[in-house]
């Protein structure tokens, strides 16, 4: 017997998962004015069984339902055919029983084998008592996943009744019709909202009709999403008829609007719509005209319900409808926390505003939507871009590793491309260390020099489309920010959020974990550990990353946007960045840009140069008609710049901003002097091939100079950006720091600080203007760009690579003062980082700047400790905390170090008979205050071994902040007592590991 409930009938991953349902109903099934015929009458729907039972598996999750269905062998006088069924069956039924499963979500794309005989129902010729026939026709394939039975006795006497929510009806196959249903239905579900999902026009056995039948008449609401062949199918029509007379309709139109869906335009193939879909459509299913016809105009008094799925209008229309739902249903809570997440969204989403200037790229945008989605719709169909024809065809393969896990290879599936000219099959292979996507080979065939077409040499190129992932590869500077980022907001609106995550190998990891407040995953430490075992550091950050990436594999979609990735390995402990990534295939989508040959094995996209066309519009900003000489200058100054799009850009900029023509902006260039920079790393190698573009950037400075005063405002906050995080940076710090140049080569004249006393407000005044004044230099003249987030902006990566070789270390001293004096956790976390990075050396990286012990124990003291507490319980980065604070511990110890030395001065020298005293003697209360600051953070080190499981590391530093503590403070000082205490239980944990091992 076949039984089933959504799109392939998937009970354990759709989302009508069927409880205890009474085969009667509460609907008239007699009246002929019902929306329903009774079942011996009804041409919509198979005849019923008389022997049915349902055991219900609920869980106390509303999100989704894991149910137990159990069902009889079918005998002859149940009312289902017998042997005619089980011919049909594709699975025994010997072994028919549905596990209770978790929260999964529907795939409609998951169809790999036949149900129900392979066949697809098709309508034929209406007879004389009204029925028509389903004429079954081998079209396509579906997927009946993990569908198993058991043969358990059932009965009919169940009153209770498992009620729907939401009853989400659609018909069709096209891809976007599917994801946007997969979406609805996931959203809801998120919620708290229970749905059931059905294309019932898949489905041939009357088992499964009556099913979904109850599932439609138990449910709350009915969503009919309506496209131009939802009018040919009787399911369809039938499903806004039985809604539309309860009043619980909700029409959605995909890709129509309510005003094509008239009838008479319809029957009459009236516009371009209907002259190819429209027609007298009930004739092709054995329909009723007058009934047709009735459920078509019913459409127009549903009044309440404009929901319009168009292609830019996806998360909006999903939006509104889960939240009119909810309304409709009571779950006020539900439409509160759909505000506070489209609030969010609205702030958060995107880094950087967009471009509205933006040339081109109309090629690369649309193989990216190829590669993404598998096909192209709305205006990029005029873009769309021809692909080279493939020879040959191989079958897909799905390989999978010895070591992989259960559910992966419980999970595996095939993906199909489908029997569209163009397309190939993917070969998709997993395993636990790595994943390799890549298309079948496209051969190319050379003829060596010496010898015949037998010794022919093989070339693959590995492209994938369909799924998921895209790469963009380019040296800096060419615009794959720019085309990530309008990709981003030209396609928005197909995914529920856009997220952004900085590349850079040091920061990507917290950049990813960033993410736990937009998806409002908790990946705290407390929450991550579990009670029964002490996990080790490794597993508690396994922990809270496959929350995020969990999170990340719903059925919602997300597009996860890395940009400039420095490395495929993580800087920290050398794992690969695709641990942090979905796995590819789901409805998340990874779009990635960065300089590196090759990522994941896949074969990026190659961002080539601009065309001479749209290089020169770019240049051409204000000034669209120059003479034939200044239009060769700009020529050469595209060629001399490399052709980048950020040179083109500050060329642009310059001539829209300043009375210059090309010529003499091409000669200023020319004479502007280099200065003597030593070049290493992979930017610093492309900068230095290039001194025109540098020489640009000097023209810039000596503009910004000029406008304002030597060592202007503007040329510094540029310098001292160069140490600052890859992230957006806050004008106002960026600014404090510029300042704190200034400030070390000027002299303290008591006349200069009385006058600056004096005229404190205005000069407070005038600095907030005179910050404003350089950002806004530095923007209009694209050397920097702005952020989303109010008040900040961002350099591009070559920018930062020459200022930090132009500038001096004294740019870095006052990068830590201005962002230890200033900085925020919750705001400015990663350009804390970046000071930790330059005060502690990390790996092998050289300590840049210094501090004395005054600005040392200030520094652990505000903003260490809270950052290393911070990283460890709310990211639970654990790893990264330890190495700060063992970093931390060693600069104390260089310090004590130097305290305790013997200091000798002249005038000790001079008196043979006074001895030679230390720092520590000289200041003994700022020794012992740094002492107790080395305490401090050997306890904090030997508290967070405890939840790691370390408790003879712990117990050694406990030890030593005790010692020191009794030194300084006594045996019974607080601190002391408390770190005594932390050692009593460190000690007890410590013994138990001794006797259980």
């Amino acid at each position: 017997m076949e039984m089933g409930s959504g799109v392939n009938m998937d009970l354990q991953e759709d989302s009508g998962r069927l409880g205890s349902l009474p085969v009667t109903t509460s609907r008239n099934m007699s009246s002929s004015s019902s929306a329903f015929f009774s079942a011996n009458q009804s041409p919509f729907f198979s005849p019923r069984s008389s022997t049915c039972q349902f055991s219900e598996s609920t869980r106390s999750d509303a999100q989704c339902d894991s149910i137990n269905l159990s069902a009889d062998p079918p005998s002859s006088s149940s009312g289902i055919r017998g042997p005619e069924f089980l011919a049909n069956a594709q699975f025994d039924l010997s072994d028919m029983s549905l596990k209770p499963t978790a929260c999964l979500s529907s795939d409609f794309q998951k169809f790999d084998h036949v149900v129900s005989n392979g066949s697809l129902p098709s309508f034929g010729h209406v007879g004389d008592n009204g029925y028509y026939d389903l004429i079954a026709k081998h079209r396509k394939h579906m997927r009946s996943h993990d569908m198993s039975f058991s043969p358990v006795p059932i009965s009919l006497s169940s009153n209770r009744h498992k009620s729907y929510d939401i009853y989400i009806g659609l018909h069709g196959r096209k891809p976007s019709l599917l994801r946007f249903s997969n979406w609805l239905r996931a959203e809801l579900e998120a919620q708290g909202m229970s749905c059931f999902v059905s294309d019932r026009a898949r489905f041939r056995s009357s088992r499964k009709h009556v099913l979904i039948e109850k599932a439609m008449d138990v449910s709350s609401f009915g969503v009919v999403i309506l496209t131009r062949k939802s009018f040919k199918n009787p399911y369809t029509i039938e499903e806004l008829r039985f809604f539309s007379s309860k009043k619980i309709l909700v029409p959605i139109y995909f890709d129509l609007n309510p005003g094509d869906c008239l009838v008479r335009d319809i029957v009459e193939k009236r516009g371009e719509l209907w002259e190819k879909h429209g027609g007298e459509l009930w004739f092709l299913y054995g329909g009723l005209e007058k009934e047709w016809k009735e459920a078509v105009n019913g459409l127009f008094r549903v009044d309440e319900w404009k929901l319009e799925a168009a292609d830019g209008n996806w998360r909006e229309c999903i939006l509104r409808a889960v939240t009119l739902l909810a309304m409709r249903l009571g779950r006020r809570s539900v439409v509160e926390r759909m505000m506070k997440w489209r609030e969010k969204a609205d702030k958060e989403e995107f880094p950087y505003p967009r471009n509205e200037k933006f040339i081109g790229r109309k090629k690369e945008l649309s193989e990216l939507e190829f590669i993404l989605f598998g096909d192209i719709s709305g205006e990029s169909e005029r873009d769309y871009f021809e692909l080279k024809a493939r020879s040959k065809r191989k079958n897909l393969t799905v390989g999978w590793s010895k070591g992989s896990s259960v559910e992966e290879r419980f999970g595996k599936r095939q993906w199909e491309s489908g029997s569209r000219k163009g397309k190939e099959p993917v070969i998709w292979k997993e395993s636990e260390k790595e994943i390799e996507m890549q298309s079948t080979e496209r051969q190319h065939y050379q003829k060596p020099k010496g010898g015949g077409w037998n010794s022919r040499r093989k070339k693959s190129a590995k492209f994938v489309y369909g799924k998921g992932v895209a790469c963009v590869t380019g040296e800096s500077g060419i615009g794959k920010t720019e085309l990530l980022l309008e990709f981003a907001y030209r396609y928005h609106q197909r995914y529920k959020m856009v997220l952004w995550i900085g590349g850079e190998s040091r920061y990507i990891r917290q950049n990813y974990l960033n993410l736990r407040s937009l998806l409002e995953v908790d990946i705290r430490v407390e929450n991550c550990i579990d009670k029964s075992k002490t996990k080790s550091f490794e597993e508690q950050e396994e922990v809270a990353i496959s929350r995020v990436r969990k999170e990340l594999m719903r059925n919602i979609p997300f597009l996860v946007v890395i940009d400039n990735l420095e490395s495929e390995k993580d800087w920290w402990d050398h794992k690969l960045i695709m641990d942090l990534l979905p796995r590819f295939g789901g409805e998340t989508h990874i779009l990635i840009s960065t300089q590196l040959p090759h990522v994941m094995n896949l074969e990026p996209l190659k961002l080539s140069y601009l065309s001479a066309a749209e290089a020169m519009s770019l240049m051409q900003v204000s000034v669209k008609d120059y003479p034939i000489a200044e239009i060769d200058a700009l020529r050469i100054i595209e060629e001399k710049v490399g052709r980048l799009t950020l040179g083109l850009a500050i060329v642009g900029a310059i001539l829209s901003e300043l009375p210059i023509n090309p010529i003499k902006l091409l000669d200023t260039i020319n004479r502007m002097p280099l200065r003597d920079i030593s070049w290493s790393g992979r930017e610093a190698q492309s900068l230095r091939k290039n001194t025109f573009l540098l020489q640009l950037f000097e023209v810039c400075f000596w503009i910004f100079d000029h406008a304002d005063r030597p060592r202007s405002l503007a040329t510094r906050m540029v310098l001292v950006s160069s140490w600052f995080a890859p992230a957006s940076i806050p004008v106002s710090l960026l600014a404090l720091a510029a300042r704190k140049i200034t400030e070390k080569h000027r002299r303290t004249c008591f006349w200069r600080k009385l006058l600056c006393s004096l005229t404190c407000g205005f000069s407070s005044s005038y600095s907030k203007r005179s910050e404003a004044e350089a950002s806004s230099m530095l923007l209009r003249f694209n050397i920097a760009r702005s952020s989303t987030k109010e008040g900040y902006i961002h350099f591009n990566e070559l920018i930062k690579v020459y200022a930090r070789k132009r500038g001096t270390t004294g740019f870095a001293h006052a990068m830590v003062q201005a962002v230890v004096s200033r900085g925020s956790l919750s705001l400015h976390l990663e350009h804390i980082w970046a000071a930790c990075f330059l005060l502690f050396g990390f790996a092998n990286d050289p300590i840049v700047v210094e501090l004395k012990v005054s600005e040392l124990l200030y520094l652990v003291k505000e903003v260490i400790l809270p950052l290393a507490i911070r990283t460890f319980i709310t990211f639970s980065r654990c790893s990264a905390a330890l190495e700060l604070l063992q970093l931390c511990t060693n600069a104390l110890e260089v310090a004590d170090q130097a305290f305790v030395t013997p200091v000798e001065k002249w005038l000790d020298k001079s008196l043979c008979w006074r001895p030679t005293q230390t720092n520590a003697q000289l200041n003994p209360s700022l020794w012992q205050e740094l002492a107790l600051s080395r305490a401090t953070v050997l306890e904090t080190r030997a508290k967070l071994m405890l939840r790691g499981g370390q408790f003879d590391i712990g117990d050694d530093l406990i030890r030593k902040a005790i010692f020191i503590r009794t030194s300084i403070c006594g045996e019974d000082h607080p601190d002391t007592v408390s770190a005594r205490e932390t050692l009593s239980k460190l000690t007890r944990l410590l013994a138990n590991v001794q006797t259980h091992t």
